[in-house]
């Protein structure tokens, strides 16, 4: 994922609502969100060049999401697909700290990321930038390819959208996946410097990512109630068709 809006503990029936947009090259070949024939349990899409995912929720309840840390020219070639760590999450059995206490020790196996993983009680976030595994609080947060609430002009904007879309009782999906389709540009005045030049970093900064050879590839709209009920919808980029897939699960976690 390249951007993800979340509102944890904050609307008062559903301790979660999430929208997230996953930004990759086009070319990069991917299968939309399916329960996975490998591990039926698991719920996302996946990369199929690596075989891991980005973002994923399973049948228990339990759910993690990746980004991407912006660090050019730190990049090694050398390192596991950060897609792993969501993916080994999901299939595996390790309460959300256990596990970031594990890729902590294997930090260095990966290049820059920033990694949620919960379940139906509690949500964790870890980046080894700040090498810290924290507890994410009630709130609504954001979450690109800086660190947790990093002030970059697309959280601010997703964050102020997001909230104002959860003020209502009932959620409008549609709403959600509309805050995700924002096209428009950062002023250049806002933009953030993390090394990539002006132009990518324009290119960069709406919510939804467009260009000739890279952009988002998918929306997503996760949400799990008090009685653990879970809604996944996702609009998947098809490339080679230039058509958009749209699928929409729902399920009660199981024990």
């Amino acid at each position: 994922m390249c951007l993800i809006l979340f509102a944890y503990r904050v609307h008062p029936d559903y301790p979660l609502i999430l929208a997230a947009n996953r930004d990759e090259f086009y070319e990069r070949p991917t299968a939309p969100a399916a329960f996975w024939d490998d591990h039926p349990f698991v719920l996302a899409g996946r990369d199929l060049e690596k075989g891991g995912t980005w973002m994923g929720v399973t049948r228990t309840g339990r759910f993690a999401a990746i980004t991407n840390y912006r660090a050019p020219g730190h990049d090694r070639p050398d390192a596991k697909s950060r897609g792993f760590l969501v993916s080994d999450y999901l299939t595996g059995t390790d309460k959300p700290k256990e596990y970031l206490e594990k890729v902590q020790q294997d930090r260095g196996l990966y290049n820059g990321f920033n990694l949620l993983v919960g379940d139906t009680e509690s949500l964790y976030y870890y980046s080894p930038i700040l090498d810290e595994i924290s507890k994410v609080a009630p709130a609504i947060h954001g979450l690109s390819n800086a660190v947790l609430d990093t002030p970059w002009p697309k959280i601010k904007k997703g964050k102020e959208k997001l909230t104002k879309a959860i003020s209502y009782k009932i959620i409008d999906e549609a709403l959600l996946l509309s805050i995700l389709s924002d096209s428009e540009e950062a002023p250049e005045e806002e933009l953030p410097d993390t090394g990539v030049g002006k132009e990518w970093e324009k290119m960069l900064s709406p919510i939804f990512i467009k260009s000739s050879q890279y952009g988002t590839r998918a929306s997503t709209i996760l949400m799990i109630d008090h009685d653990n009920n879970i809604v996944f919808n996702e609009k998947s980029l098809l490339p080679e068709l230039r058509q958009w897939k749209q699928s929409r699960f729902t399920f009660s976690a199981e024990d």
